[in-house]
């Protein structure tokens, strides 16, 4: 690898010879070390992007389309100063309930056992969450909710900020959202 080169310029001193000093040549190591890096650099897969998959809902057929299960299905609305309304159910019954963002942790975890004890935990019956970020909405808000979808292990949710009800909008503007 390294080649050590000695000159032999060595001259005698007052009765000693000197030793030369070794001179060591890299080239062939630098080399090696280029080709090693060039090798894993090709070798090696990048990181992959961790993309959260959204779903917003196709636009109904009228033929073709069912609506969501009443008791299992949850409904998220995101509006602005990081509040979030929520309720269980269609809108007609609904309960709703104003909360910030940071606390629909538990509001999740409370509907999704209160649906698993409705159905007596059968797994093909789990919840369902519509989320609908409004128009003062925050980003952060939205991918805080995707988040949290993620953490509860919720298997179906959808994005759909079309469709606002009249309660809905009604509801926001009576409580200052």
């Amino acid at each position: 690898m390294a080649t050590l080169n000695e000159s032999q310029s060595g001259k005698a001193a007052k009765g000693r010879t000197k030793k030369p000093t070794p001179r060591v040549d890299l080239t062939a190591m630098v080399d090696l070390m280029f080709l090693l890096t060039t090798f894993f650099m090709l070798t090696t897969t990048l990181g992959q992007l961790n993309a959260a998959d959204i779903a917003k809902p196709v636009k109904p057929d009228t033929d073709n389309f069912a609506p969501f299960p009443e008791s299992r299905t949850m409904t998220i609305v995101l509006e602005g100063d990081n509040k979030a309304i929520s309720y269980m159910g269609t809108i007609e019954k609904a309960n709703m309930k104003i909360s910030p963002v940071a606390d629909l942790q538990k509001e999740i975890t409370a509907n999704k056992l209160l649906v698993a004890a409705t159905h007596q935990h059968n797994p093909s019956k789990h919840m369902i969450v519509i989320i609908k970020p409004g128009k003062a909405a925050r980003f952060q808000n939205f991918v805080d909710v995707v988040d949290e979808m993620k953490i509860a292990g919720i298997k179906s949710y959808s994005i759909d900020d079309d469709h606002f009800a009249e309660k809905e909008l009604s509801f926001m503007k009576n409580s200052g959202l």
